[in-house]
């Protein structure tokens, strides 16, 4: 079940779900999934250099992998809490919305944004993405795509839809994620194709899995951007819900998941 808000309400104008993951920092980044190697790995060898802007970088998940393959990052992310949380691990961080952030003249070999693109304008990211890539510099943008088990989804769903009525977020759990996360992907290419400035994107995936308890799931559900602005009774709800769902399950269930990258290198004219 998708936890992103319907791709035709334009994510990027809720700011304040945007903006609001930095409730629990340090929650977010103990229990959000990295990304594949294989990933990391392709982002590398396509790219020119190894200079690496993070664009929406949150707790700096992604950016400490890529730092890791010996790549030099820089985050910009406009929730503060996050940042700090980031920095102490490390990380330099600008705090900025995308769109708004002053580059200061610094150029990078690739653009990178884990779980984040759909929280920035699809078209004028793009246009920043190539004011600061290097000729033939790469644009990365990439997602988590999971469906949760029909059990899970659906105690999440019923009690989600009663505490929070006019939340953006629709939780169907009939709807396959990829065919929501397709519009949001989709707005992602066509956003880089009217820049003009890219060659044609390129879409990858890399499947994996991994078995969650219910005392892991439900660590992490409040991470999620559908929960980030529950009142304490309503998450408590919500948690309730969905664990007795696990429970019934034996306590565990194993989530596969679709990590896409939707990926464009920057033309060599400027």
């Amino acid at each position: 079940m998708p936890t992103i808000p319907s791709p035709e309400e334009t994510p990027h104008r809720h700011r304040q779900i945007a903006e609001s993951f930095g409730v629990n920092a340090e929650r977010y980044d103990r229990t959000r999934p990295s990304y594949p190697e294989a990933l990391i790995e392709h982002i590398v060898s396509i790219s020119p250099g190894r200079a690496v802007l993070d664009v929406g970088c949150g707790t700096g998940v992604e950016a400490r992998q890529f730092q890791a393959a010996g790549c030099t990052v820089l985050g910009v992310e406009p929730d503060p809490r996050m940042a700090e949380f980031a920095r102490g691990r490390g990380l330099e961080v600008d705090v900025a919305t995308f769109e708004t952030w002053d580059s200061a003249g610094r150029v990078f070999d690739a653009v990178i944004a884990g779980t984040a693109w759909h929280w920035v304008d699809p078209v004028a990211g793009a246009a920043k993405a190539a004011e600061v890539l290097r000729p033939r510099g790469v644009l990365s943008a990439f997602w988590h795509v999971f469906h949760l088990p029909t059990e899970v989804a659906e105690a999440y769903g019923v009690v989600y839809r009663r505490v929070a009525p006019d939340s953006p977020f629709t939780l169907q759990p009939g709807t396959r994620a990829l065919e929501v996360y397709r519009q949001m992907l989709d707005k992602a290419a066509e956003g880089i194709r009217e820049t003009g400035r890219f060659e044609d994107p390129l879409e990858s995936s890399f499947q994996w899995e991994r078995t969650y308890t219910r005392d892991e799931w439900l660590d992490q559900l409040p991470t999620h951007g559908s929960m980030t602005r529950l009142p304490e009774d309503k998450l408590t709800q919500v948690l309730d819900g969905v664990g007795a769902a696990i429970d019934a399950m034996g306590g565990s269930f194993t989530l596969p998941y679709t990590t896409v990258a939707i990926t464009a290198t920057r033309t060599a004219t400027p």
